[in-house]
């Protein structure tokens, strides 16, 4: 079976009615008329300020070939509640492909209706971020895949019942022979990871409004996502946010200038300090990436802000010591709107049947 990996197109949300900003000044008339000087300008900021297109194909993972066999087990497999102890619990639960590729939750609702610590990411365009959580404690989404499936709050399984819940099915055995050639037994965790890597690598968010306009379509934004963009230069975003995933390359405190309050911040999630235990590492977090942010509230890593604006201003202060006004925070996030992709349409795949020798669920 091959799993049909179709981008459909999905539309920003545009707002219009704003005036356009000193960076959308009208191009002196020696300036060619296909690429106006405003947006000649702006783009040379935006790239010198470290923003990238989003290249379209699926990214490019570590020792994991990336063949259609692997990618369509991937996608069985995320898309299997059985991984987990209850039965209930799927990587799509949490990473729903049908909603920005999250859960649209402040945090997520795991195994017996606990709650999580924190707010479950974009799986899509994953692939690009330097490390994976919001610590950035798995290296990349190989190691990311392992974790939820262990976690007791999450799909609270172990590695050894889910080998066995695979082998006791025999298209599984099959497909795991077919995406691993060569392995005599390659129906194993490390495999489970690795199919689950080349899966989520091919759930990119290609040709948002954004990256058209990168790449020279000066009619691909409108002038308020354009005077936004400016905004969000000048104001000192792009010093946390900039890439290929607008962000997710490295790590800062959250409340470097000013700290938000306790409900933004929780003064019990210290964050990275998890994993170095360097106390310069307190409340550092990984930057968040924006690519299709407006899709994915709530916000940061509490889960705690539904409002893209409000996020907006809250991290200008918090990080840069700036108060925007209403205006510029919503110009900010309208320019955000443009940078939702092309969300990826991927077929259901159907499950292996399970036998009598599949383990029973456990809720």
């Amino acid at each position: 079976m091959k799993l049909s990996l179709i981008a459909v197109a999905c539309s920003a949300v545009l707002v219009s009615g704003l005036a356009a900003g000193p960076a959308l000044a009208a191009a002196p008339a020696a300036a060619p008329a296909s690429a106006p000087a405003g947006d000649t300008a702006l783009r040379d900021k935006a790239k010198s300020a470290g923003l990238e297109a989003l290249p379209f194909g699926a990214g490019k993972v570590a020792n994991n070939p990336m063949i259609h066999e692997k990618i369509d087990l991937g996608a069985m497999l995320f898309f299997d509640p059985r991984l987990s102890t209850s039965g209930l619990i799927s990587c799509n639960t949490c990473h729903n492909l049908s909603m920005g590729g999250d859960d649209n939750q402040s945090t997520s609702i795991g195994h017996g209706w606990q709650k999580g610590p924190r707010n479950a990411p974009t799986v899509f365009n994953a692939v690009y971020n330097k490390a994976q959580f919001w610590d950035g404690r798995a290296a990349d989404l190989k190691a990311q895949a392992k974790g939820p499936i262990q976690a007791g709050v999450e799909m609270n399984s172990k590695p050894e019942a889910v080998v066995a819940t695979l082998k006791s099915m025999p298209e599984y055995v099959e497909r795991f022979h077919r995406a691993f050639p060569g392995e005599t037994d390659p129906v194993s965790f490390d495999n489970v990871a690795k199919a689950l890597e080349a899966f989520e690598a091919t759930l990119v968010t290609p040709s948002a409004p954004f990256d058209n306009w990168l790449e020279g379509d000066d009619s691909a934004m409108t002038k308020e996502q354009k005077e936004g963009l400016a905004l969000f230069i000048g104001t000192g975003c792009t010093a946390c946010h900039t890439g290929v995933n607008i962000g997710g390359q490295a790590y800062f405190p959250f409340g470097l200038i000013k700290k938000p309050g306790a409900d933004i911040l929780p003064p019990g999630d210290k964050g990275r300090f998890a994993v170095t235990k360097t106390a310069s590492d307190e409340y550092v977090f990984r930057a968040g990436p924006l690519r299709n942010i407006a899709l994915t509230a709530p916000y940061f890593h509490s889960g705690q802000v539904w409002d893209l604006e409000e996020a907006v201003g809250i991290m200008a202060n918090a990080q840069l010591g700036k108060e925007l006004s209403d205006h510029d925070a919503k110009q900010i996030a309208i320019f955000l709107t443009a940078l939702t992709g092309e969300q990826p349409r991927v077929m259901l795949p159907i499950l292996p049947v399970e036998t009598k020798d599949t383990p029973k669920p456990k809720p």
